[in-house]
């Protein structure tokens, strides 16, 4: 292949397809016409001989080249910035998206003091929470350039990928503070009562029924959400109790829950903040990781 023949410019366009899987949105971040756009979709099918983006019955969907190009795209191009502008734009100058990765829990935690300090330090940067959808996903996203950020329990070392340790999360039964439970809370008062259980697949079962099950007792759920956020004004409100992550509850005053410690033993987590090794020198980047580290700090959750 003759590289003398490629437009730089056209590889932007493509990386932009890709991340967006929409003509039009593309087109929208790029500042360019929609036929422009898809004129250079169509050159880029062209040069890779293949459609790399498809329609389906939910909108465009990418082939499985179009998949396999993402994650060295994106890294070519952000050499090649790299080589090009030498000179540090400064942080209020810099005009991008930051997506960032996180379940429910530390997006809600987190988008009031992000967006007061980005406003602030770093205008020109929009930030995109993305769900979380698991580890498996979450990591892809990151190889793929899919996002910029994630916020996520991750229990091994990847090539590629910066972990920190944000916090160590440990968990709460929480209940209402009138609740006929919570005065000489014990094991057969906790589970005198319904339970809610927090799960995006709808599950009544989880490990703890299994731990449960092992010493001859079970619990009753009485009410299974998608969402941590959920929880509190459902406690606040019924004689339903929940276990789950101090930080789901511990800024929740206005419903007026009382915490108790788990009358078995249950194991914490490491929640984590990610990032591809090659955005180690993206400016917008780095200080958003570092405005989100400070938040975890500060806030002591």
């Amino acid at each position: 292949m003759n590289l003398r023949g490629i437009d730089l410019n056209l590889l932007v366009v493509l990386d932009a397809l890709l991340d967006e899987a929409h003509v039009s949105r593309a087109a929208h971040r790029l500042n360019m016409s929609q036929p422009a756009v898809s004129s250079a979709l169509q050159r880029c099918r062209d040069l890779f001989g293949d459609p790399l983006l498809e329609r389906g019955r939910g909108g465009m969907t990418r082939t499985v080249l179009a998949q396999t190009l993402r994650a060295p795209l994106r890294s070519i191009l952000s050499e090649v910035d790299a080589l090009i502008d030498r000179g540090e734009v400064p942080l209020d100058r810099i005009e991008r998206v930051v997506r960032i990765t996180a379940a429910d829990d530390p997006a809600t935690l987190l988008a009031c003091p992000l967006i007061e300090d980005i406003s602030r330090t770093a205008p020109g940067v929009t930030i995109v929470f993305k769900p979380w959808q698991g580890q498996e996903a979450v990591t892809r996203e990151i190889l793929d350039g899919a996002t910029d950020i994630a916020i996520a329990v991750l229990d091994r070392e990847i090539e590629n990928i910066e972990i920190r340790k944000l916090i160590d999360v440990d968990y709460v039964v929480a209940m209402r503070r009138d609740h006929p439970a919570a005065a000489g809370f014990t094991i057969d008062a906790w589970l005198a009562w319904p339970h809610v259980v927090v799960s995006g697949q709808g599950d009544l079962r989880t490990p703890l029924d299994a731990q449960l099950a092992a010493s001859g007792r079970r619990r009753r759920v009485g009410l299974t959400v998608p969402s941590f956020q959920l929880v509190p004004r459902v406690l606040a409100q019924t004689n339903l109790i929940a276990m789950l992550p101090r930080q789901s509850v511990a800024t929740k005053v206005e419903f007026d829950l009382v915490f108790h410690q788990p009358p078995v033993s249950v194991d914490g987590f490491p929640l984590h903040i990610a990032w591809h090794a090659r955005q180690n020198r993206d400016t917008a980047v780095q200080h958003v990781v570092e405005v989100i580290r400070a938040v975890f700090r500060e806030t002591g959750v």
